[in-house]
C-alpha cells in the first residue's frame, strides 16, 4: 500500500461502510467519560464556582472550530496541487461540522460570559474573530452549493477557504495581541497548565470525543457526497446493493 491507495472515491468508499459506527461509539464513550469527570470529579473553581464547568464543552468546541478549518485548508491545498477530487470532497464534508462547533463555542461562551463578565456578548477581539470564522464556514458551504459546476465549485471554494485561513492565528493570538475581555489561555504548549489535573483530564476526554465525532460525521457526509457525485460512475453502478 502506498500514499495513493485511498486517494480516489472508488478506493476510499468501501472504508466508509464500516468505519463510521466504531468511530461514533468511541466518541460516545469518551463523551460520557468527559462529562462525568468534568461535572462530577473536577473540583469547583474558587473564583467562578460551578459555572466554570461549561469550559468542558466550550474549550473543546472552540479548539475544534479552529482545527477543523485548518484541516479544510489542508485538503483544499492538496486538492489544488494534485487535482484530487476526493480532497475537495473531504474538505466540504468537514465544513458543516466545523460550523456546528463554532456555533457551540459561541453559545457556550455567551452562557459563560453572562455570569462572569455580566454580559452575553461584547465585540471583543476573540469573540469577533470567532464569529467571523462562523461566517467563513457559512460562506464556504453556501458558495459550494451555489455553483453547479463541481470542478469550478471545488476550486473557488478552496481559494475562499485558504484566504479565510488567515483568521485562525488571529483567533488564537487575539488575547495576546490586544487588550481583550476574554481571559488568556489556561492550556499552552509552552507553559504548565493553569488548572487541576482532573479539569485537564475532562477537557482532554471531551476534546477526543469531539474530534472523533467530527471524523465520523464528516465520513457520513463524505459517503453521501460520493454517492451523489459518482452516481454515473461505472464502479458505483456495479457495486453491491448495500452501498
Amino acid at each position: 500500500m502506498n500514499l495513493w491507495t485511498y486517494s480516489t472515491p472508488k478506493s476510499f468508499f468501501p472504508l466508509l461502510t464500516w468505519v463510521v459506527p466504531p468511530i461514533m461509539l468511541i466518541s460516545s464513550l469518551f463523551c460520557i467519560a468527559g462529562i462525568y469527570v468534568g461535572f462530577f470529579v473536577a473540583p469547583t473553581d474558587f473564583q467562578q464556582g460551578e459555572v466554570y464547568r461549561i469550559i468542558f464543552i466550550h474549550v473543546p468546541s472552540a479548539w475544534m472550530s479552529m482545527f477543523l478549518y485548518l484541516v479544510i485548508v489542508f485538503w483544499c491545498l492538496i486538492g489544488l496541487i494534485f487535482n484530487t477530487r476526493l480532497s475537495f470532497m473531504m474538505a466540504k464534508s468537514l465544513a458543516p461540522t466545523g460550523a456546528i462547533m463554532t456555533i457551540i463555542a459561541l453559545w457556550t461562551g455567551a452562557l459563560w460570559g453572562k455570569p462572569t463578565w455580566g454580559t452575553w456578548w461584547v465585540w471583543d477581539a476573540r469573540l469577533t474573530s470567532e464569529l467571523l470564522l462562523f461566517f467563513l464556514y457559512l460562506g464556504y458551504i453556501l458558495l459550494g452549493i451555489a455553483i453547479d459546476d463541481q470542478k469550478k465549485s471545488d476550486r473557488i471554494t478552496a481559494i475562499l477557504a485558504m484566504i479565510g485561513g488567515v483568521n485562525i492565528p488571529v483567533i488564537y493570538f487575539s488575547v495576546e495581541w490586544w487588550n481583550t475581555l476574554h481571559q488568556g489561555a489556561s492550556i499552552s504548549l509552552t507553559a504548565a497548565p493553569k488548572m487541576a489535573n482532573s479539569m485537564l483530564l475532562g477537557i482532554g476526554l471531551m476534546s477526543i470525543s469531539f474530534w472523533m465525532y467530527a471524523v465520523g460525521a464528516s465520513f457520513c457526509r463524505l459517503r453521501t457526497s460520493i454517492l451523489l457525485r459518482e452516481k454515473d460512475a461505472g464502479w458505483l453502478r456495479d457495486a453491491d446493493g448495500s452501498y
